[in-house]
């Protein structure tokens, strides 16, 4: 029996949040669908987290993943954007968990050398690689979606490997595992 499994890759981001899905049948790599959800037309931070978890469920209950791969934020100088790309991580993963849908969080770097050896490699070479790789007829004119893919694809890449990210399959799992983040003073 061949084995079939589906699985959605998210980029978050309060401008722009890209996913990509993917089906593997057996050992092998089928492309499903690319694409982003534009945010930069609200101008309200609480309603673009609203419209990230309502399409996260959306896109949950239309495809039916088996997991999930979320790009985690990287550390930048700006203390705000990295609150609010947190932010945009956490609703995202609160729909998957909602689902019970398990949860594999990965570092930029690390993507990026899944999909092309390189952990250091710039969205371009990224989305080339994913075209080359999945076939793909034309990339999007924005790279989010491919970041979004090459989550998905690096997760595949993954399976089975021990030590892939942080994992989560259900609430209890996320508590049981960030016990300092949950009963931390503020």
């Amino acid at each position: 029996m061949i084995e079939e499994r589906i699985i959605l890759g998210i980029d978050p981001g309060t401008t722009v949040m890209g996913f990509g899905l993917i089906k593997v049948v057996g050992k092998q790599l089928h492309f499903m669908q690319l694409n982003e959800l534009d945010l930069k037309k609200y101008d309200d931070h609480y309603l673009k987290l609203k419209l990230i978890f309502e399409r996260t469920i959306e896109l949950i209950d239309t495809h039916k993943p088996d997991e999930i791969a979320i790009e985690a934020p990287f550390f930048g100088k700006n203390v705000q954007s990295m609150l609010k790309l947190g932010r945009a991580q956490g609703v995202a993963m609160a729909a998957g968990l909602s689902r019970e849908i398990p949860i594999t969080e990965y570092s930029p770097k690390k993507i990026k050398m899944a999909i092309t050896g390189n952990g250091n490699a710039s969205k371009e070479q990224v989305a080339k690689m994913l075209q080359h790789l999945l076939v793909l007829k034309s990339l999007p004119k924005n790279l989010d979606a491919t970041d979004g893919l090459a989550a998905a694809v690096c997760h595949y890449y993954n399976l089975g490997k021990v030590n892939v990210g942080k994992s989560y399959s259900g609430w209890a799992a996320f508590v049981k595992q960030n016990p300092d983040k949950l009963n931390s003073k503020r």
